[in-house]
């Protein structure tokens, strides 16, 4: 069973960009296996975290969530050990052992950063102030706010479904969500979306 986490363990600084606050999140990509037609049922859920409270935040929600939506599901935190989290034979020996039918993996991917140019803007306050001398003039009427460069910052993240009977793929998503902070508020937010494409592929709901 690999359910490519092979390709995870360079990864393991998990979701530090996610914001704290305001987040947005934009799903840029979203493949089904068309020839996947199944429910699931169980789904064992892993975050690759390096913080053992940030894994256990983000499993939390993806189990809450998805039970919400009608689906079991299991943190993987509950039955393995942070030391055991790449742990392949052993991930494996737990889903046959739970009855699994499905294995969800959310990882951080990269980090981006964009650079913007913010241009200055010019303010025309009131011309009549009522005092001294109309605010000492029209030569002081306008004011200008001078141009800034503003920097972006973005987690590029995945999540990815398997059908735990033969180890495929059948649901992949990834996204990007911009902020500085990983909070409740912004995973919430995070799973929700994530959740959200996932009825809309009819993986869930039913």
């Amino acid at each position: 069973m690999t359910y490519s986490l092979c390709r995870v363990s360079g990864f393991l600084v998990l979701f530090a960009m996610l914001l704290a606050g305001c987040s947005t999140t934009q799903v840029t990509a979203v493949w089904k296996d068309p020839s996947y037609q199944a429910h699931p049922r169980k789904i064992m859920v892993i975050a690759v975290a390096k913080s053992p409270v940030t894994r256990r935040i983000f499993e939390d929600e993806f189990v809450q969530q998805l039970m919400a939506r009608g689906s079991d599901a299991i943190a993987s935190y509950m039955v393995l050990p942070d030391n055991k989290q790449n742990d392949q034979p052993a991930i494996a020996a737990k889903v046959r052992e739970l009855g699994a039918d499905t294995v969800l993996i959310t990882r951080l991917v990269s980090r981006k950063t964009s650079k913007v140019y913010v241009p200055g803007t010019v303010y025309y306050p009131p011309s009549h102030y009522g005092s001294w001398r109309g605010y000492y003039g029209q030569s002081y009427q306008a004011m200008y706010t001078p141009g800034y460069m503003a920097e972006s910052e973005y987690a590029i993240m995945e999540t990815n479904l398997y059908d735990a009977s033969n180890d495929q793929l059948v649901w992949a998503a990834s996204s990007e969500t911009g902020g500085r902070g990983a909070t409740r508020e912004s995973i919430k937010s995070y799973v929700g979306i994530m959740l959200k494409n996932m009825m809309a592929q009819g993986l869930l709901g039913l």
